[in-house]
């Protein structure tokens, strides 16, 4: 029988929803899930979940050197209200969930929180981590569900790793990134973000490190997200560019994709262990097939990395919204995702907040 959705009501405080059937009916369903669509007919099943702020690194493409002040505890989601939250999105539709900071590994109770996902059914359940806290963390990262690692990693040499990261951690996180390869998380993901003039002469050394330990390297094109508001064009390495160079030391086969990936895949023609991913939002953006949104760690819902509004489901949570008008609004906000991010567009304007409060 045809099953139709009217909304998304929780019957009885379980989280079910009420669906009505075509005669009129009205059943409890378990299973049936809904599927968010915008505007422009994107299918959006992946959410970022960013759980904090606050983060033990200070990197050149993101954060300010100079002192920030973080947001007061009460201002950032309870893990009650992410748990929620969490079940409304996925009720809504939402698969694949990525956790997010800041740093996600300096909130306490980050592995509860994986648990929880993992019990509500998340289907590809990730995270993205500087690495520094990783290899102590692992394994109970591991039993509580967790199946993807980003281990982010933006120079192989120490010296240039601290002026990056302002930060001494780099033989942490290359044990932290080894810590994954020697588990089932492997292959982690390694996230390097290439800055003209500071670390694009490491392309080659970081596709070695790719054939080296069997890691999935990805090369992300810096965007205009950063706290000193530095970007320029002339500061991004395009992602024709790492191709070429890579190729031309070790031909590159290009790996299928879904459409909705953010990378463009190779593996090494040669056979050699390892792969290697293109991220390019700047030259070459994927904006027509996204299927991304993104919860702040103060509890805003994003439609884009550049949206110039946030919307507050903070506030409806604390003001005792019931889960179908916080799913109705989700909906709302969602069928306006933008068409694009417009960073090439003349007149683009970064957004206000900073890749540290939003979560990448």
């Amino acid at each position: 029988m045809q099953i139709s959705v009217v909304r998304p009501i929780p019957s009885n405080g379980s989280g079910d929803f009420v669906f009505e059937r075509n005669n009129g009916t009205r059943v409890q369903d378990h299973s049936q899930q809904m599927t968010l669509h915008d505007k422009f007919g994107r299918q959006i099943t992946d959410l970022r979940i960013s759980i904090t702020d606050r983060c033990n690194f200070r990197c050149v493409y993101c954060r300010s050197a100079d002192p920030e002040n973080y947001r007061e505890h009460d201002e950032i989601l309870s893990w009650a209200e992410l748990d929620r939250l969490a079940g409304i999105f996925l009720r809504l539709g939402i698969r694949k969930v990525r956790i997010t900071g800041g740093e996600p590994l300096v909130r306490q109770g980050v592995e509860e929180f994986v648990a929880r996902l993992h019990a509500l059914g998340v289907a590809d359940l990730s995270m993205t981590t500087n690495g520094h806290l990783l290899a102590e963390r692992c394994e109970r990262l591991l039993a509580a569900g967790l199946r993807r690692i980003n281990v982010s990693l933006d120079s192989l040499d120490p010296a240039k790793f601290e002026r990056i990261t302002r930060t001494k951690s780099f033989a942490t996180v290359m044990r932290g990134i080894d810590a994954a390869q020697n588990s089932k998380l492997v292959p982690a993901k390694v996230n390097a973000v290439l800055v003209r003039g500071i670390n694009d002469d490491e392309v080659e050394s970081f596709a070695e490190f790719a054939r080296e330990r069997g890691v999935i390297m990805r090369f992300i094109e810096f965007m205009p997200l950063d706290a000193d508001r530095h970007w320029t064009r002339s500061l991004v390495v395009p992602a024709a560019e790492v191709h070429q160079r890579i190729h031309a030391r070790w031909p590159l086969k290009q790996i299928p994709h879904e459409r909705s990936e953010t990378a463009r895949k190779y593996r090494f023609a040669d056979g050699a262990p390892g792969e290697i991913g293109l991220v390019a939002p700047v030259t070459q953006p994927f904006c027509g097939h996204c299927s991304r949104i993104r919860l702040t760690a103060d509890g805003k819902l994003r439609t884009c990395l550049f949206s110039k509004e946030d919307h507050d489901l903070r506030g409806m949570l604390r003001q005792g919204a019931a889960d179908a008008d916080v799913a109705a609004y989700i909906e709302s906000v969602v069928n306006d995702k933008e068409e694009g991010h417009r960073i090439n567009a003349p007149d683009f304007v970064p957004p206000s907040r900073t890749m540290v409060f939003i979560g990448g």
